[in-house]
């Protein structure tokens, strides 16, 4: 059984929707990265998604065996959402995006990916790293640690996206069998 060390990267201050623009990640906040550091297991290597908020966040966890990025660990795909505020969004169409998140499953953004398409290409990327070890720190986004969630827990889309996940917690979970969720949002 693999256990999983789900990271959300480190800060981006973004008062928008950020899912594939390639905002840096704050790691000024020097002792909440050695907490981080020193709370996940010294000898277990390290993959996060090719943006850089989680490579950077990934780095400053070193030192530690990096296995190379994995775009399928990626934050949805907002599309034309991207980097604009919710309340923006609402004001020009507020039935899509009161659908795409309080009935999340195949409703998209213009232009952007749909929860059911997350979770397509982000399960098999958790089954592949069952591979690497009994412990994966994996260094990623809301998105992805709410859908590795979802299926550890067996919940609903929405049940799922209820969770926190604050910028440099540890979500832990293993996929047995049986799932097992270990914490949610912990903060070192």
């Amino acid at each position: 059984m693999t256990r999983l060390w789900l990271v959300r990267h480190g800060p981006t201050h973004a008062k928008a929707m950020v899912g594939w623009t390639d905002l840096p990640a704050d790691l000024t906040d020097t002792a909440a990265l050695a907490r981080l550091s020193a709370h996940l297991p010294a000898d277990a290597p390290v993959i996060s998604s090719d943006l850089a908020r989680a490579v950077a966040t990934a780095d400053a966890l070193a030192p530690r065996r990096r296995l190379p990025h994995d775009p399928a660990l990626r934050e949805i795909h907002f599309g034309q959402w991207e980097m604009r505020g919710f309340a923006e969004i609402e004001a020009e169409t507020p039935e899509h995006i009161r659908a795409f998140w309080d009935s999340p499953g195949d409703i998209a953004p213009p232009g952007g990916e749909s929860w059911n398409a997350l979770t397509t290409r982000l399960w098999p990327a958790l089954d592949r790293l069952a591979l690497h070890g009994p412990d994966i720190i994996v260094v990623a986004h809301f998105g992805p640690i709410v859908a590795a969630l979802q299926r550890a827990e067996g919940l609903s889309p929405d049940a799922a996206l209820a969770h926190r996940i604050d910028n440099l917690s540890v979500t832990c979970l293993s996929f047995g069998p049986p799932a097992r969720v270990h914490s949610v949002n912990h903060l070192p």
